[in-house]
């Protein structure tokens, strides 16, 4: 049995989980609970395997720790040969490309959030750059959402609904839907899928999860 150290709401792990499933691994693999953050005190449960203290972390059967959600995911698509990380070049680099815009547009979502709850208040210069980011993020998505819905389903495409999860999350006044109809309609194609419907967005019993940031992202 394989453990994952998990948090019910990070978009990270979701990715993972969505992964497992359809590598048809889920059933391998235990979750643990283990709680990070940025001020928090490192877990020792975690930084044993993770001396970045960060999660997702993979331990497999044999004791392997493996680090960032990127690379759990190829470890597991590997071990299956499901094909979520094609082969050849041109497909490979289309995936793992959209696995990059999308990351990188949750990272700044997270830290954003994170910044919105300094008792001084966020560094407004700081997020208008984070703002300009997302909307050239979500709106290079929304030119790409064809190839994105007509693509076979890969690490890009779990990816991007991962970061769409947190806009969802926490920019839920956001209306991103409107905004980006091709990119909404492929969102809502996919997550008719088995895998993305087990693991839906959660807030892991925050209460109003949404409120930090509402009013701060305007599309």
């Amino acid at each position: 049995m394989m453990k994952l150290h998990w948090s019910p709401r990070s978009p990270f792990v979701r990715k993972v989980m969505i992964v497992a499933h359809e590598t048809g691994l889920q059933d391998e693999i235990e979750c643990v609970r283990s709680p990070v953050g940025l001020s928090r005190t490192p877990d020792p449960a975690i930084i044993v395997d993770n001396p970045l203290c960060k999660i997702p972390t993979l331990v497999t059967e044999d004791g392997l720790a493996l680090f960032d959600s990127r690379v759990i995911c190829e470890y597991l698509d590997l071990r299956t040969g499901t094909g979520l990380f094609p082969s050849e070049l041109a497909p490979r680099m289309a995936q793992i490309r959209w696995q990059a815009l999308a990351d990188g547009m949750t990272d700044i979502l997270l830290i954003w959030r994170t910044e919105l709850t300094r008792e001084t208040g966020p560094w407004q210069a700081v997020v208008d750059v984070w703002s300009e980011k997302v909307r050239a993020s979500m709106q290079k998505l929304e030119d790409e959402a064809g190839a994105l819905a007509s693509t076979p389903f890969g690490i890009g495409q779990i990816t991007v609904i991962c970061a769409l999860g947190q806009l969802d999350l926490r920019w839920p006044e956001s209306d991103w839907r409107r905004h980006f109809p091709m990119l909404a309609e492929a969102e809502a194609n996919w997550k008719t899928r088995p895998s993305v419907a087990a693991y839906p967005v959660s807030d892991g019993g925050e209460a109003n999860p949404g409120d930090l940031t509402k009013g701060h992202l305007r599309f």
